[in-house]
Protein backbone atom coordinates (compact mmCIF):
# COMPACT_ATOMS: atom_id res chain seq x y z
CA UNK A 1 0.00 0.00 0.00
CA UNK A 2 1.28 3.41 0.73
CA UNK A 3 4.40 4.59 1.88
CA UNK A 4 2.32 7.30 3.74
CA UNK A 5 2.09 7.55 7.19
CA UNK A 6 -1.28 8.88 9.66
CA UNK A 7 -1.24 11.97 10.13
CA UNK A 8 0.43 13.20 12.99
CA UNK A 9 -2.46 15.56 13.90
CA UNK A 10 -4.94 12.44 14.12
CA UNK A 11 -2.66 10.63 16.41
CA UNK A 12 -2.27 13.08 18.67
CA UNK A 13 -5.84 13.67 19.77
CA UNK A 14 -6.09 11.68 23.22
CA UNK A 15 -7.33 8.26 21.70
CA UNK A 16 -5.83 6.02 24.22
CA UNK A 17 -7.22 8.09 27.65
CA UNK A 18 -10.93 7.79 25.23
CA UNK A 19 -10.35 4.14 25.06
CA UNK A 20 -9.57 3.57 28.30
CA UNK A 21 -12.60 5.76 29.93
CA UNK A 22 -14.84 4.54 27.87
CA UNK A 23 -13.97 0.47 27.48
CA UNK A 24 -13.27 0.48 31.50
CA UNK A 25 -16.77 1.90 32.16
CA UNK A 26 -18.67 -0.26 29.76
CA UNK A 27 -17.20 -3.55 31.48
CA UNK A 28 -18.36 -2.14 34.65
CA UNK A 29 -21.40 -2.20 33.51
CA UNK A 30 -21.45 -5.80 32.42
CA UNK A 31 -21.12 -5.51 29.29
CA UNK A 32 -20.27 -8.49 26.71
CA UNK A 33 -18.79 -6.61 24.10
CA UNK A 34 -17.60 -3.03 23.75
CA UNK A 35 -16.05 -0.86 21.32
CA UNK A 36 -14.83 2.71 20.96
CA UNK A 37 -14.72 4.45 17.45
CA UNK A 38 -12.76 8.25 17.11
CA UNK A 39 -13.07 9.17 13.23
CA UNK A 40 -11.65 12.47 11.45
CA UNK A 41 -13.82 12.96 7.96
CA UNK A 42 -12.81 15.96 5.73
CA UNK A 43 -14.11 16.41 2.75
CA UNK A 44 -14.23 18.93 -0.45
CA UNK A 45 -15.87 19.63 -3.50
CA UNK A 46 -14.97 21.95 -5.95
CA UNK A 47 -17.14 22.51 -8.89
CA UNK A 48 -16.72 24.44 -12.09
CA UNK A 49 -19.06 25.66 -14.50
CA UNK A 50 -18.05 26.83 -18.28
CA UNK A 51 -14.55 26.79 -16.53
CA UNK A 52 -15.67 29.28 -14.18
CA UNK A 53 -15.84 28.89 -10.57
CA UNK A 54 -19.53 27.51 -9.07
CA UNK A 55 -19.08 26.01 -5.56
CA UNK A 56 -16.14 25.04 -3.35
CA UNK A 57 -17.19 23.16 -0.12
CA UNK A 58 -15.15 22.17 2.28
CA UNK A 59 -16.24 19.75 5.42
CA UNK A 60 -15.15 18.29 8.60
CA UNK A 61 -16.80 15.96 10.76
CA UNK A 62 -14.94 14.91 14.27
CA UNK A 63 -16.35 12.43 17.22
CA UNK A 64 -16.81 9.44 18.65
CA UNK A 65 -19.00 6.95 18.83
CA UNK A 66 -19.42 3.82 21.75
CA UNK A 67 -21.31 0.99 21.10
CA UNK A 68 -21.70 -2.02 23.49
CA UNK A 69 -23.81 -5.61 23.76
CA UNK A 70 -25.12 -5.39 26.93
CA UNK A 71 -27.56 -8.62 27.87
CA UNK A 72 -27.44 -9.47 24.30
CA UNK A 73 -29.00 -6.20 22.98
CA UNK A 74 -26.90 -3.38 20.72
CA UNK A 75 -26.55 0.26 22.67
CA UNK A 76 -24.86 2.81 21.10
CA UNK A 77 -23.93 6.66 22.01
CA UNK A 78 -21.96 9.21 20.02
CA UNK A 79 -20.77 12.92 21.00
CA UNK A 80 -18.18 15.24 19.70
CA UNK A 81 -16.68 16.13 22.84
CA UNK A 82 -12.97 14.44 23.06
CA UNK A 83 -12.59 14.24 26.69
CA UNK A 84 -12.55 11.07 28.86
CA UNK A 85 -15.58 12.26 30.69
CA UNK A 86 -17.37 12.73 27.33
CA UNK A 87 -16.39 8.98 26.85
CA UNK A 88 -17.41 7.71 29.95
CA UNK A 89 -20.55 9.64 29.57
CA UNK A 90 -21.32 7.58 26.48
CA UNK A 91 -20.72 4.51 27.47
CA UNK A 92 -23.28 4.79 30.14
CA UNK A 93 -25.68 6.70 27.73
CA UNK A 94 -25.18 3.26 25.35
CA UNK A 95 -25.95 0.80 28.12
CA UNK A 96 -28.83 2.78 29.14
CA UNK A 97 -30.23 2.38 25.20
CA UNK A 98 -29.42 -1.36 24.92
CA UNK A 99 -31.35 -1.36 28.19
CA UNK A 100 -34.26 0.19 26.86
CA UNK A 101 -33.83 -1.47 23.97
CA UNK A 102 -33.91 -5.29 25.25
CA UNK A 103 -37.92 -5.36 25.60
CA UNK A 104 -37.94 -5.51 22.22
CA UNK A 105 -35.00 -7.44 21.05
CA UNK A 106 -36.01 -10.93 19.27
CA UNK A 107 -32.31 -12.13 18.46
CA UNK A 108 -29.82 -12.37 21.06
CA UNK A 109 -26.80 -10.64 20.20
CA UNK A 110 -23.34 -12.44 19.70
CA UNK A 111 -20.54 -11.84 17.61
CA UNK A 112 -18.49 -13.71 15.31
CA UNK A 113 -14.89 -14.24 16.99
CA UNK A 114 -12.01 -12.33 15.50
CA UNK A 115 -8.48 -12.45 16.02
CA UNK A 116 -7.05 -9.37 17.91
CA UNK A 117 -5.05 -6.69 16.76
CA UNK A 118 -3.34 -4.65 19.28
CA UNK A 119 -1.43 -1.99 17.62
CA UNK A 120 -2.48 -1.87 13.52
CA UNK A 121 -2.08 0.43 11.10
CA UNK A 122 -3.45 0.89 7.76
CA UNK A 123 -2.73 3.39 5.32
CA UNK A 124 -4.70 3.34 1.58
CA UNK A 125 -2.76 3.25 -1.40
CA UNK A 126 -1.84 7.21 -2.77
CA UNK A 127 0.74 9.31 -3.58
CA UNK A 128 -0.25 12.91 -3.10
CA UNK A 129 -2.78 13.98 -0.67
CA UNK A 130 -5.21 16.36 -2.06
CA UNK A 131 -5.55 18.36 1.27
CA UNK A 132 -2.28 19.03 0.99
CA UNK A 133 -2.30 20.97 -2.55
CA UNK A 134 -3.00 24.24 -2.70
CA UNK A 135 -7.23 24.95 -3.22
CA UNK A 136 -5.84 27.66 -6.39
CA UNK A 137 -3.43 24.55 -7.80
CA UNK A 138 -6.49 22.26 -7.31
CA UNK A 139 -8.61 24.84 -9.36
CA UNK A 140 -6.28 26.11 -11.67
CA UNK A 141 -5.92 22.30 -12.84
CA UNK A 142 -9.82 21.58 -13.33
CA UNK A 143 -10.25 25.15 -15.24
CA UNK A 144 -7.91 24.09 -17.75
CA UNK A 145 -9.25 20.94 -18.02
CA UNK A 146 -12.61 22.03 -18.68
CA UNK A 147 -11.73 24.67 -20.90
CA UNK A 148 -10.72 22.13 -23.56
CA UNK A 149 -13.19 20.53 -23.56
CA UNK A 150 -15.28 23.95 -23.64
CA UNK A 151 -13.04 25.35 -26.48
CA UNK A 152 -13.64 22.31 -28.61
CA UNK A 153 -16.73 23.12 -31.42
CA UNK A 154 -20.51 22.01 -30.70
CA UNK A 155 -19.80 21.83 -26.39
CA UNK A 156 -22.11 24.84 -25.11
CA UNK A 157 -21.48 24.53 -21.41
CA UNK A 158 -19.08 21.63 -19.31
CA UNK A 159 -19.72 20.97 -15.72
CA UNK A 160 -16.88 19.73 -14.26
CA UNK A 161 -16.92 18.22 -10.11
CA UNK A 162 -14.15 17.34 -8.18
CA UNK A 163 -15.12 15.39 -4.66
CA UNK A 164 -12.33 14.32 -2.16
CA UNK A 165 -12.52 12.57 0.86
CA UNK A 166 -9.56 11.93 3.69
CA UNK A 167 -11.21 9.37 6.07
CA UNK A 168 -9.10 8.94 9.59
CA UNK A 169 -10.39 6.30 11.93
CA UNK A 170 -9.30 4.96 15.39
CA UNK A 171 -11.26 1.71 16.86
CA UNK A 172 -10.51 -0.13 20.11
CA UNK A 173 -12.12 -3.01 21.79
CA UNK A 174 -12.62 -5.06 24.92
CA UNK A 175 -11.02 -8.08 22.87
CA UNK A 176 -7.75 -5.83 22.76
CA UNK A 177 -7.82 -4.88 19.35
CA UNK A 178 -6.71 -1.56 18.08
CA UNK A 179 -6.08 0.05 15.01
CA UNK A 180 -5.71 2.99 13.06
CA UNK A 181 -6.78 3.95 9.58
CA UNK A 182 -6.23 6.47 7.43
CA UNK A 183 -8.01 6.32 3.29
CA UNK A 184 -8.44 9.19 0.68
CA UNK A 185 -10.68 8.69 -2.34
CA UNK A 186 -11.43 11.18 -5.37
CA UNK A 187 -14.30 11.61 -7.66
CA UNK A 188 -13.49 13.87 -10.22
CA UNK A 189 -16.54 14.03 -13.01
CA UNK A 190 -15.94 16.67 -16.13
CA UNK A 191 -19.45 16.42 -18.55
CA UNK A 192 -19.84 18.22 -22.11
CA UNK A 193 -23.40 19.15 -23.13
CA UNK A 194 -24.70 20.15 -26.94
CA UNK A 195 -27.19 21.88 -27.80
CA UNK A 196 -29.45 21.58 -31.11
CA UNK A 197 -30.40 25.44 -31.41
CA UNK A 198 -33.12 24.47 -33.96
CA UNK A 199 -35.12 22.20 -32.24
CA UNK A 200 -33.83 23.19 -28.20
CA UNK A 201 -32.99 19.37 -28.47
CA UNK A 202 -29.81 18.39 -26.16
CA UNK A 203 -27.42 15.58 -25.34
CA UNK A 204 -25.18 15.19 -22.47
CA UNK A 205 -21.33 13.07 -22.31
CA UNK A 206 -19.66 12.35 -19.36
CA UNK A 207 -15.96 10.97 -18.75
CA UNK A 208 -15.50 7.67 -17.80
CA UNK A 209 -13.63 7.79 -15.15
CA UNK A 210 -14.62 5.91 -11.76
CA UNK A 211 -13.89 6.93 -8.51
CA UNK A 212 -11.21 5.67 -6.96
CA UNK A 213 -8.61 5.01 -3.65
CA UNK A 214 -5.89 7.39 -5.08
CA UNK A 215 -5.04 11.04 -3.99
CA UNK A 216 -4.24 14.08 -6.55
CA UNK A 217 -2.13 12.24 -8.54
CA UNK A 218 -5.11 10.95 -10.37
CA UNK A 219 -5.82 14.60 -11.75
CA UNK A 220 -2.51 14.58 -13.00
CA UNK A 221 -1.92 11.57 -14.86
CA UNK A 222 -1.43 8.54 -12.67
CA UNK A 223 -4.50 5.83 -13.06
CA UNK A 224 -6.37 7.94 -16.18
CA UNK A 225 -5.67 9.79 -19.14
CA UNK A 226 -7.80 12.69 -19.05
CA UNK A 227 -6.26 14.51 -22.19
CA UNK A 228 -7.00 11.86 -24.00
CA UNK A 229 -10.22 11.01 -23.13
CA UNK A 230 -11.37 15.03 -23.10
CA UNK A 231 -9.85 14.73 -26.83
CA UNK A 232 -12.69 12.20 -28.01
CA UNK A 233 -15.64 13.42 -26.09
CA UNK A 234 -16.27 16.49 -28.46
CA UNK A 235 -17.00 14.02 -31.71
CA UNK A 236 -18.58 11.28 -29.81
CA UNK A 237 -20.99 14.41 -28.58
CA UNK A 238 -21.52 15.16 -32.03
CA UNK A 239 -22.24 11.56 -33.23
CA UNK A 240 -24.54 10.89 -30.41
CA UNK A 241 -26.72 14.20 -30.93
CA UNK A 242 -27.43 13.19 -35.05
CA UNK A 243 -27.50 9.57 -33.64
CA UNK A 244 -30.86 7.09 -34.61
CA UNK A 245 -33.26 6.06 -31.79
CA UNK A 246 -32.74 2.12 -31.50
CA UNK A 247 -35.07 -0.06 -32.42
CA UNK A 248 -36.87 -2.00 -29.76
CA UNK A 249 -35.96 -5.67 -29.35
CA UNK A 250 -33.53 -8.31 -28.76
CA UNK A 251 -29.92 -7.94 -28.78
CA UNK A 252 -26.83 -9.61 -28.27
CA UNK A 253 -24.92 -6.92 -25.81
CA UNK A 254 -21.00 -6.45 -25.30
CA UNK A 255 -21.29 -4.76 -22.08
CA UNK A 256 -18.18 -2.48 -20.96
CA UNK A 257 -16.60 -2.48 -18.07
CA UNK A 258 -18.12 1.15 -17.58
CA UNK A 259 -21.40 -0.07 -17.32
CA UNK A 260 -21.41 -3.47 -16.00
CA UNK A 261 -20.23 -2.07 -12.61
CA UNK A 262 -23.44 -0.41 -11.83
CA UNK A 263 -25.09 -3.85 -13.10
CA UNK A 264 -22.83 -5.62 -10.95
CA UNK A 265 -23.66 -3.02 -7.53
CA UNK A 266 -27.68 -3.78 -7.75
CA UNK A 267 -28.55 -6.53 -8.83
CA UNK A 268 -25.67 -8.85 -7.15
CA UNK A 269 -23.59 -6.35 -4.73
CA UNK A 270 -26.81 -5.42 -2.85
CA UNK A 271 -28.60 -8.67 -3.50
CA UNK A 272 -25.89 -10.19 -1.10
CA UNK A 273 -25.92 -8.62 1.88
CA UNK A 274 -27.16 -11.03 4.14
CA UNK A 275 -29.16 -8.57 6.40
CA UNK A 276 -30.76 -8.37 2.99
CA UNK A 277 -31.36 -11.76 2.34
CA UNK A 278 -32.59 -12.36 6.02
CA UNK A 279 -35.21 -9.53 5.47
CA UNK A 280 -33.45 -7.15 8.41
CA UNK A 281 -33.12 -4.39 5.79
CA UNK A 282 -36.28 -4.12 4.06
CA UNK A 283 -37.69 -0.79 5.03
CA UNK A 284 -35.16 1.12 2.98
CA UNK A 285 -34.63 -0.37 -1.08
CA UNK A 286 -35.96 -3.63 -0.26
CA UNK A 287 -34.66 -7.46 0.83
CA UNK A 288 -32.92 -9.83 -1.68
CA UNK A 289 -34.60 -12.83 -4.11
CA UNK A 290 -31.66 -14.34 -3.16
CA UNK A 291 -32.45 -16.19 0.05
CA UNK A 292 -30.84 -18.03 2.59
CA UNK A 293 -32.81 -21.02 1.45
CA UNK A 294 -30.86 -20.96 -1.99
CA UNK A 295 -27.34 -21.04 -0.94
CA UNK A 296 -25.51 -23.48 -2.73
CA UNK A 297 -28.17 -24.12 -5.19
CA UNK A 298 -29.23 -20.70 -7.08
CA UNK A 299 -28.30 -20.72 -10.32
CA UNK A 300 -27.53 -17.07 -10.60
CA UNK A 301 -25.99 -17.46 -14.06
CA UNK A 302 -23.86 -18.54 -16.19
CA UNK A 303 -21.18 -21.18 -15.47
CA UNK A 304 -18.81 -18.70 -16.45
CA UNK A 305 -20.18 -15.93 -13.25
CA UNK A 306 -17.34 -15.93 -10.98
CA UNK A 307 -17.69 -12.78 -8.34
CA UNK A 308 -15.98 -11.99 -5.31
CA UNK A 309 -16.37 -9.75 -2.08
CA UNK A 310 -13.08 -8.11 -1.45
CA UNK A 311 -11.90 -5.34 1.24
CA UNK A 312 -8.49 -5.72 0.22
CA UNK A 313 -8.15 -4.75 -3.94
CA UNK A 314 -5.84 -2.05 -4.66
CA UNK A 315 -7.25 1.34 -4.95
CA UNK A 316 -10.91 0.09 -4.32
CA UNK A 317 -13.51 2.92 -2.45
CA UNK A 318 -14.53 -0.38 -0.13
CA UNK A 319 -11.06 -1.25 0.84
CA UNK A 320 -10.03 -0.96 4.56
CA UNK A 321 -7.31 -2.65 7.09
CA UNK A 322 -9.94 -3.72 9.25
CA UNK A 323 -13.74 -3.17 9.82
CA UNK A 324 -15.82 -0.96 11.96
CA UNK A 325 -15.96 -4.06 13.76
CA UNK A 326 -12.32 -5.14 13.61
CA UNK A 327 -12.66 -7.33 11.67
CA UNK A 328 -9.30 -7.70 8.88
CA UNK A 329 -9.99 -6.95 5.59
CA UNK A 330 -10.48 -10.72 3.22
CA UNK A 331 -11.69 -11.71 -0.23
CA UNK A 332 -14.42 -14.56 -0.55
CA UNK A 333 -16.69 -16.00 -3.46
CA UNK A 334 -20.07 -14.84 -3.45
CA UNK A 335 -20.78 -16.65 -6.64
CA UNK A 336 -18.74 -19.46 -7.97
CA UNK A 337 -19.30 -20.93 -11.73
CA UNK A 338 -22.67 -19.35 -11.54
CA UNK A 339 -24.24 -20.96 -7.80
CA UNK A 340 -24.83 -18.55 -5.28
CA UNK A 341 -22.23 -19.65 -2.49
CA UNK A 342 -21.49 -16.69 -0.37
CA UNK A 343 -22.71 -13.27 1.21
CA UNK A 344 -21.37 -10.08 2.44
CA UNK A 345 -21.82 -10.40 6.62
CA UNK A 346 -20.49 -8.33 9.42
CA UNK A 347 -19.71 -10.07 12.70
CA UNK A 348 -23.66 -10.57 14.01
CA UNK A 349 -24.74 -11.75 11.08
CA UNK A 350 -22.11 -14.13 10.71
CA UNK A 351 -23.21 -15.78 14.34
CA UNK A 352 -26.63 -15.67 12.53
CA UNK A 353 -25.16 -17.98 10.30
CA UNK A 354 -23.26 -20.08 12.19
CA UNK A 355 -20.54 -19.12 10.58
CA UNK A 356 -16.61 -19.13 11.97
CA UNK A 357 -16.19 -15.45 11.14
CA UNK A 358 -16.88 -12.17 9.67
CA UNK A 359 -15.93 -11.37 6.01
CA UNK A 360 -15.47 -7.83 7.35
CA UNK A 361 -18.48 -5.97 6.04
CA UNK A 362 -18.97 -3.57 8.64
CA UNK A 363 -19.15 0.00 8.10
CA UNK A 364 -20.43 4.13 9.52
CA UNK A 365 -20.49 6.80 7.34
CA UNK A 366 -19.74 9.19 10.49
CA UNK A 367 -18.69 9.30 14.01
CA UNK A 368 -22.53 9.87 14.62
CA UNK A 369 -23.58 6.30 13.32
CA UNK A 370 -23.65 3.06 14.32
CA UNK A 371 -21.65 0.82 12.16
CA UNK A 372 -24.11 -1.34 9.77
CA UNK A 373 -23.36 -4.68 7.15
CA UNK A 374 -22.16 -2.71 4.10
CA UNK A 375 -21.15 -4.02 0.61
CA UNK A 376 -17.25 -4.76 -0.29
CA UNK A 377 -15.50 -4.34 -3.51
CA UNK A 378 -18.15 -7.01 -5.12
CA UNK A 379 -16.60 -7.73 -8.44
CA UNK A 380 -16.89 -10.21 -11.62
CA UNK A 381 -13.67 -12.05 -12.36
CA UNK A 382 -12.28 -11.97 -15.57
CA UNK A 383 -11.58 -15.16 -17.36
CA UNK A 384 -8.04 -15.49 -17.74
CA UNK A 385 -7.77 -16.55 -21.30
CA UNK A 386 -10.97 -14.49 -21.94
CA UNK A 387 -11.11 -12.04 -25.31
CA UNK A 388 -10.22 -8.83 -25.63
CA UNK A 389 -13.30 -6.25 -26.42
CA UNK A 390 -12.28 -6.15 -30.10
CA UNK A 391 -12.50 -9.78 -30.21
CA UNK A 392 -16.02 -9.78 -28.55
CA UNK A 393 -17.48 -7.15 -30.81
CA UNK A 394 -15.66 -8.90 -33.64
CA UNK A 395 -18.43 -11.99 -32.70
CA UNK A 396 -21.45 -10.53 -32.59
CA UNK A 397 -23.51 -10.10 -36.09
CA UNK A 398 -26.05 -8.15 -34.52
CA UNK A 399 -25.95 -6.38 -31.32
CA UNK A 400 -25.25 -3.45 -29.38
CA UNK A 401 -21.61 -1.99 -27.18
CA UNK A 402 -22.80 -0.26 -24.19
CA UNK A 403 -20.50 2.13 -22.82
CA UNK A 404 -20.54 4.27 -19.68
CA UNK A 405 -23.10 4.62 -16.34
CA UNK A 406 -26.17 6.57 -16.20
CA UNK A 407 -29.69 6.20 -14.74
CA UNK A 408 -30.94 2.57 -13.19
CA UNK A 409 -33.53 1.06 -12.37
CA UNK A 410 -34.22 -2.06 -10.03
CA UNK A 411 -36.91 -3.74 -8.05
CA UNK A 412 -37.16 -4.05 -4.01
CA UNK A 413 -35.77 -7.64 -4.76
CA UNK A 414 -33.03 -6.80 -6.46
CA UNK A 415 -34.76 -8.67 -9.14
CA UNK A 416 -36.21 -6.74 -12.24
CA UNK A 417 -34.04 -3.97 -13.56
CA UNK A 418 -33.72 -1.66 -16.41
CA UNK A 419 -30.15 0.27 -17.25
CA UNK A 420 -29.30 2.62 -20.22
CA UNK A 421 -25.75 4.29 -20.21
CA UNK A 422 -23.53 7.03 -21.85
CA UNK A 423 -23.31 5.60 -25.20
CA UNK A 424 -24.38 2.90 -27.30
CA UNK A 425 -22.87 1.61 -30.81
CA UNK A 426 -25.07 -0.19 -33.30
CA UNK A 427 -22.78 -4.07 -34.05
CA UNK A 428 -23.30 -5.41 -37.81
CA UNK A 429 -21.22 -8.30 -38.83
CA UNK A 430 -18.77 -7.99 -35.97
CA UNK A 431 -18.15 -4.38 -36.46
CA UNK A 432 -19.30 -0.79 -34.90
CA UNK A 433 -21.61 0.69 -37.08
CA UNK A 434 -22.35 4.00 -35.16
CA UNK A 435 -23.88 5.35 -32.04
CA UNK A 436 -27.65 4.73 -31.16
CA UNK A 437 -29.85 6.53 -28.61
CA UNK A 438 -32.62 6.11 -26.24
CA UNK A 439 -31.37 2.24 -25.44
CA UNK A 440 -32.35 1.20 -22.13
CA UNK A 441 -31.45 -2.99 -21.58
CA UNK A 442 -34.19 -4.60 -19.39
CA UNK A 443 -34.01 -8.44 -17.62
CA UNK A 444 -34.34 -10.27 -14.29
CA UNK A 445 -31.04 -10.71 -12.70
CA UNK A 446 -30.86 -14.42 -13.07
CA UNK A 447 -32.21 -14.34 -16.56
CA UNK A 448 -29.86 -11.32 -17.39
CA UNK A 449 -26.35 -13.33 -15.77
CA UNK A 450 -27.79 -16.62 -17.24
CA UNK A 451 -27.26 -14.95 -20.49
CA UNK A 452 -23.86 -14.27 -20.50
CA UNK A 453 -21.58 -16.12 -23.01
CA UNK A 454 -18.50 -15.01 -22.86
CA UNK A 455 -16.19 -12.78 -20.80
CA UNK A 456 -13.23 -10.91 -21.01
CA UNK A 457 -9.88 -10.94 -20.42
CA UNK A 458 -7.36 -9.62 -17.08
CA UNK A 459 -6.53 -6.72 -19.78
CA UNK A 460 -10.04 -5.60 -19.73
CA UNK A 461 -10.85 -5.55 -16.16
CA UNK A 462 -11.28 -2.01 -14.72
CA UNK A 463 -12.59 -1.03 -11.12
CA UNK A 464 -15.55 1.62 -11.46
CA UNK A 465 -17.99 2.37 -8.34
CA UNK A 466 -19.63 4.84 -6.45
CA UNK A 467 -18.87 7.20 -3.63
CA UNK A 468 -22.61 7.17 -2.33
CA UNK A 469 -24.53 3.57 -2.13
CA UNK A 470 -27.06 4.82 0.17
CA UNK A 471 -28.65 2.42 2.72
CA UNK A 472 -29.86 2.05 6.14
CA UNK A 473 -32.40 4.14 8.16
CA UNK A 474 -31.30 7.19 8.86
CA UNK A 475 -29.49 7.07 6.08
CA UNK A 476 -25.70 6.12 5.22
CA UNK A 477 -23.99 7.10 2.47
CA UNK A 478 -20.86 4.44 1.52
CA UNK A 479 -17.77 4.45 -1.11
CA UNK A 480 -17.67 0.96 -3.05
CA UNK A 481 -15.69 -0.01 -6.15
CA UNK A 482 -16.86 -2.56 -8.46
CA UNK A 483 -14.31 -4.79 -11.00
CA UNK A 484 -15.35 -6.14 -14.18
CA UNK A 485 -13.92 -7.44 -17.85
CA UNK A 486 -16.13 -7.02 -20.61
CA UNK A 487 -18.36 -9.20 -20.98
CA UNK A 488 -21.31 -10.40 -23.99
CA UNK A 489 -24.99 -11.39 -23.05
CA UNK A 490 -27.12 -13.26 -25.55
CA UNK A 491 -30.93 -11.79 -26.43
CA UNK A 492 -31.13 -9.38 -23.86
CA UNK A 493 -34.16 -7.41 -24.37
CA UNK A 494 -33.72 -3.85 -25.52
CA UNK A 495 -36.19 -0.79 -24.91
CA UNK A 496 -36.44 2.44 -26.69
CA UNK A 497 -36.61 4.91 -23.66
CA UNK A 498 -38.59 7.73 -25.46
CA UNK A 499 -41.46 5.41 -26.57
CA UNK A 500 -41.61 3.92 -23.11
CA UNK A 501 -42.28 7.27 -22.02
CA UNK A 502 -45.25 7.52 -24.43
CA UNK A 503 -43.31 10.72 -26.26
Amino acid sequence: MSARALDESFLALPLSALTDAALTRAVDLGCEHADIRVERIRTQTISLRDARPEASVDGEDLGLAVRVVHEGTWGFAAGVVLTAAEAVRLAEEAVAVATVSAAINTDRVELAPEPVYPDAVFVSAYDVDPFGVPDGEKSGLLTDLSERLLAADGVEHVQTRCMHVKEQKYYADTAGTRTHQQRIRIQPEITALAVDRATGSFESMRTLAPPVGRGWEYLTGTGWDWAAELAEIPELLREKTKAPSVQAGRYDLVVDPSNLWLTIHESVGHATELDRALGYEAAYAGTSFATVDKLGTLQYGSPLMNVTGDRTALHGLSTVGWDDEGVAGQQWDIVRDGVLVGYQVDRNMARLRGMDRSNGCAFADSPGHVPVQRMANVSLRPDPAGPSTEALIGGVERGIYVVGDKSWSIDMQRYNFQFTGQRFYRIEGGKLAGQLRDVAYQATTTDFWGSMRAVGGPETYVLGGAMNCGKAQPGQVAPVSHGCPVALFEGVNILNTVQEAGR
